[in-house]
């Protein structure tokens, strides 16, 4: 019970978020815009409020970022050694590896500030600095077996400057300015109900009739394989309670939404992308259920 009401909160606002998007006619225009404005100014500023306060410690958060990171390159190896065995359209396996291992950032921040306050919320962008350029080369990789511009998309990437900027502000031993922390942290606030609203706007579940084998193998990977190496690794490394938590919560995720764009911007399968992404959304909501239970 316990942990149905932490998860319940979050998923009703991504279930509030399916009904706007379909009961109001606001139009593209204005949900690509409210997806600007969280990715570029709210999400970054909670991203970087968070590490800015946190106390680093190699020695106590060393072996959490470790195991965060092997399992989502697992999960990265399992999507490649998949491939020979998983009969696909063009372009159709290559588009929907990355949401094996790709995670939503908007629910990792959103369950970990209701798992453990802001002190979770600081052990989750940690995970997630860490995270997000692995995952995306990984990700790009796959689309395009290339690296053309990713070291400079990389740079430009505002989750991976907030949290970059975060770690170092802390490392320094700097302290925020009393204006400066409420600023941050009440756009911090607002990127969380925000970024769940547009998860649930963007669920896309019409229109796939082929690669069964293909969805189910992904779904697989992501919800259940790549949370159980954390698990297992977390288990084996004896993290603290809170620790493990936050990395099998983060390693249990839905996949990230951004992966549509990817996929449609490099010429991939998008209609079969949103599909993965809204199923794994839906799945997630009996599958994280599970994995906390389990660390609790």
């Amino acid at each position: 019970m316990q942990v149905i009401s932490l998860l319940l909160p979050d998923f009703i606002l991504i279930l509030m978020g399916v009904i706007i998007f379909r009961i109001t006619n606001w139009g593209e225009a204005f949900w690509a815009g409210m997806e600007k404005m969280v990715y570029y100014l709210l999400f970054p500023a909670l991203l970087f409020y968070s590490t800015a306060r946190l106390q680093l410690n190699l020695e106590t958060t060393g072996k959490f970022v470790e195991v965060g990171v092997l399992a989502l390159l697992a999960g990265v190896a399992l999507t490649w050694i998949g491939k020979p065995f998983i009969k696909a359209g063009p372009m159709t396996y290559e588009s929907g590896m990355q949401t094996a291992f790709r995670f939503n950032s908007y629910i990792a921040l959103a369950l970990a500030s209701r798992l453990a306050g802001e002190k979770g919320v600081g052990l989750m962008a940690l995970l997630i600095g860490f995270g997000v350029p692995l995952c995306n080369m990984a990700a790009v990789h796959a689309l395009a077996h290339r690296s053309g511009n990713l070291l400079s998309e990389l740079m430009r990437n505002p989750l991976l400057i907030a949290t970059g900027s975060g770690l170092l502000f802390a490392l320094c031993g700097f302290t925020l300015p009393e204006v400066a922390g409420a600023v941050l942290s009440r756009l911090g606030s607002a990127s969380i109900a925000l970024g769940l609203l547009m998860v649930g706007a963007g669920l896309r579940l019409a229109g796939i009739r082929e690669d069964k084998l293909m969805t189910v193998y992904f779904t697989v990977i992501k919800l259940l394989a790549v949370p159980a190496v954390a698990y297992v690794l977390g288990r084996w490394l004896e993290l603290p309670q809170l620790q493990l938590q936050i990395v099998v919560l983060f390693c249990s995720l839905p996949t990230a939404s951004s992966c549509y764009i990817l996929a449609a911007r490099m010429g991939g399968n998008g209609p079969m992308t949103a599909f993965l992404i809204s199923l794994g959304t839906l799945v997630s909501a009996v599958t994280i259920p599970f994995w906390l239970m389990l660390v609790h």
